[in-house]
């Protein structure tokens, strides 16, 4: 039987836990924000349970899931499971967090456009009770 290895990408460093809670995050930047495109992107990898803070992006983000299994929720609204393939696009200003299951790591390349008005604001931790009502 063939064995994949579906991380192509190397880690990363790992996430800062002011802004990632419930175990260890790594971000790889894969095309930082540097020139006249307007745009970072980064591979983000989530040991199970590990979620980031609520927060907004002022350009708007695009998720694209490719490992594991994990949750999304913009304010005010239901979580949504993510799966491998899954894309999710999300508007200018719209809080939200994402992160892994509590049984499955989560991997997602995070695309974050627009960037001349801002890449994140950070805000409060997504609370255990949050994160368990799915």
């Amino acid at each position: 039987m063939e064995t994949f290895n579906t991380n192509i990408f190397p880690k990363g460093e790992k996430a800062p836990s002011d802004y990632f809670s419930g175990g260890t995050a790594w971000v790889h930047i894969l095309k930082p924000n540097e020139d006249n495109l307007n745009c970072q992107i980064g591979n983000v990898i989530f040991e199970p349970g590990s979620r980031n803070n609520w927060h907004s992006h002022q350009g708007g983000q695009i998720l694209i899931v490719t490992a594991g299994k994990g949750y999304y929720q913009e304010k005010g609204k239901p979580v949504q499971i993510l799966n491998p393939g899954d894309i999710v696009s999300i508007p200018s200003d719209v809080i939200h967090w994402h992160g892994a299951a509590p049984d499955s790591g989560l991997t997602h390349i995070a695309i974050n456009p627009n960037t001349q008005n801002g890449i994140v604001e950070w805000l409060e931790p997504v609370t255990d009770e949050e994160y368990n009502n799915v």
